[in-house]
């Protein structure tokens, strides 16, 4: 790579591209030149982009950089799922997962390295934390994935939507994470439709708002409680912004849609702890009015959690009390699950700046699974 370069093209939309070329001194249609080379050819020498004069190239080639992950490794399940982990600049490594199914292509992708926040029943929460991904770094994985499976599948459109639940809360990673979407969505770049790109969150208020007014995606809040005493427990972000208030965010953000919009609620089924009866009684009435479906997901185990996941017949009869009430519920088919790639395992490799990966160790060391309370 030449010493010179310094600017990662890569991670640019549009609206920062045009000024960056219009301070060179270059036409705006350039942005849209750069975006199509890169995103939708895979062309990461300057060189190669033969419709740039050689001078612009030649700077570009001094002046910037095109810098994508590097492979760490990649698993296939025997579903068809298959997870990368990429490894970052700085020696991190994050993971990326892309699910196939009849008429579609789901990338899960990570915003950040690790997670800012410590939810008990994720096995990426464990990992602790260092840094958020930038643009470039979150685009990369749409990148990466994208190249990967044109050679290998037929057709350019192999991913059809992106989901940001890996790694990170995205929320937490505002800017860099709508700079990404702004990418992923534009014609010249991958073209993703405002309903094909789902944000979740595990309920920062203050960003959804701000998400509502800056770009047009779906929403997806990791719930996993009817009542603050648990969530609490579980999802300790509750503590800061309670269910009631979140749920005022959640008919904010739909409310003024010229569409039929609904959010989507994330419940992961805990054995014994959040999956009786009651408890799906007390969803069905916490979501009454708000415009919803309940996402229910069976509990993917991961080493030294004290969780278990709900038997399936449990979860069937909590999926029937939300639907008897008039709530969409689809029961999440786990996938990937032999390659540690379902939801709440993905780990990738992080350098914790956040120390929590030795206070679970404490943890782990000094009391026993089976003697730990139960939330």
């Amino acid at each position: 790579m030449n010493q010179k370069a310094s600017i990662n093209l890569l991670g640019l939309p549009r609206h920062r591209l045009e000024p960056f070329f219009a301070e060179q001194g270059e036409k705006a249609f350039r942005a849209s030149q750069i975006m199509k080379w890169v995103h939708q050819h895979g062309i990461t020498d300057f060189q190669k982009m033969t419709n740039l004069s050689r001078v612009l190239r030649n700077r570009l080639q001094d002046e910037c950089e095109i810098l994508v992950p590097s492979l760490l490794t990649e698993q296939r399940s025997a579903d068809g799922t298959r997870k990368w982990v990429l490894r970052l600049s700085d020696d991190n490594a994050i993971e990326t997962v892309f699910i196939p199914e009849a008429g579609r292509g789901t990338l899960c992708v990570s915003s950040q390295v690790g997670c800012a926040l410590d939810c008990t029943f994720c096995s990426t929460a464990r990992q602790g934390f260092n840094r958020n991904l930038s643009p470039a770094e979150i685009v990369a994985q749409l990148w990466y994935a994208q190249r990967v499976l044109i050679d290998h599948q037929q057709g350019p459109r192999v991913i059809t939507n992106v989901v940001f639940m890996g790694m990170g809360e995205p929320l937490l990673n505002f800017e860099n994470t709508v700079d990404a979407i702004s990418l992923m969505m534009d014609d010249h770049a991958y073209g993703l439709g405002k309903r094909k790109v789902t944000v979740s969150t595990s309920g920062v208020i203050p960003a959804m708002d701000r998400l509502k007014d800056r770009i047009d995606v779906s929403l997806a809040v990791s719930l996993h409680a009817p009542n603050d005493e648990l969530r609490d427990r579980l999802v300790p972000l509750n503590r800061k912004y309670p269910i009631k208030d979140l749920l005022a965010a959640c008919k904010r953000f739909v409310r003024g849609k010229n569409r039929k919009h609904t959010i989507t609620f994330e419940y992961v089924m805990l054995a014994d702890v959040n999956d009786s009866q009651f408890h799906a009684r007390a969803l069905a009435k916490l979501l009454q009015d708000v415009p919803s479906k309940v996402n229910l997901i069976p509990f993917n185990p991961f080493p030294k959690t004290p969780y278990r996941r709900s038997e399936d017949s449990v979860i069937d009869r909590f999926a029937a009390v939300l639907q008897q009430r008039g709530i969409t519920t689809i029961t999440r088919r786990t996938r990937g699950g032999d390659i540690d790639a379902a939801c709440g395992q993905l780990v990738g490799k992080v350098l914790d700046r956040s120390r929590r990966q030795r206070r679970f160790m404490r943890l782990e060391r000094d009391v026993p699974v089976q003697n730990r309370p139960t939330p």
